[in-house]
């Protein structure tokens, strides 16, 4: 337990070779630890939390980490240029990102989330492009066809996602497949892939992949996050900015 919690992951090779007992051995203590809850197996070794994410409403999900979506979503929004076109998914840390929002001049926003839109109602100089779709309740956004067609029109300087789950070898992902492709039309549409994330969703994984790492442009995260994991991105190209 005390390299795992140090390292995150361990292989049972690993443990084979360090504890000096055989394999047996380590899958059965694995296996009383998995049932205490004190750590997750996957694929011949164990994690120290459970990667698999289930949906949550978006109510749940607004209570988690505030302070760190604040500050993601303010480092998010200095990135908008005068005149800018984006677009901008779904999730709690854009609503944070909305929040922050101070149009230079005049700037344009389609957007999947309803609660984005409202938000920016505020502010007369954005002009406002609520995509239409199939409302999803948890996330009080759209998805489906509608949606997609919209995109296949429009050009963004940059595309602001919200992700459940950012895994280095599986890429970023979300709970519900529709919003995946939503994700993907939204992606093939934009400039620039800006994903906007809180540290508890490294090493997660949700149940529909949007895309691999190297898709990302660049990862707006918190303090909590990994210097190993900061190094790995940087590594694939991804530009990571730690908001304060």
């Amino acid at each position: 337990m005390e390299t795992l919690i140090r390292q995150g992951s361990v292989l049972v090779s690993d443990l084979v070779e360090m504890l000096e007992v055989s394999a047996v051995t380590v899958r059965k203590d694995l296996t009383e630890l998995e049932r205490g809850d004190r750590l997750y197996r996957s694929h011949g070794k164990a994690v120290l939390i459970n990667p698999y994410i289930n949906n949550r409403s978006v109510n749940e999900k607004e209570k988690l980490a505030t302070d760190e979506k604040h500050a993601i979503g303010r480092e998010a929004a200095r990135l908008i240029t005068r005149d800018d076109s984006i677009v901008i998914a779904s999730g709690t840390t854009v609503h944070a990102l909305a929040r922050n929002i101070q149009p230079l001049h005049k700037l344009t926003v389609v957007s999947a989330s309803l609660a984005v839109s409202n938000i920016l109602t505020q502010h007369e100089n954005i002009d406002i492009i609520q995509l239409g779709g199939m409302l999803r309740h948890s996330s009080l956004s759209v998805v489906g066809e509608y949606a997609s067609r919209i995109l296949e029109q429009c050009s963004f300087s940059k595309l602001y996602l919200g992700v459940d789950g950012i895994d280095m070898e599986y890429g970023i992902t979300t709970t519900e497949m529709r919003e995946a492709g939503l994700n993907q039309k939204m992606m093939a549409a934009a400039q620039k892939t800006i994903v906007l994330a809180d540290s508890s969703k490294f090493g997660r994984r949700g149940f529909a992949k949007i895309a691999d790492l190297d898709a990302v442009d660049m990862i707006i995260t918190d303090g909590g996050v990994s210097p190993k994991i900061v190094t790995r991105l940087e590594d694939l190209g991804v530009e990571v900015i730690i908001a304060k």
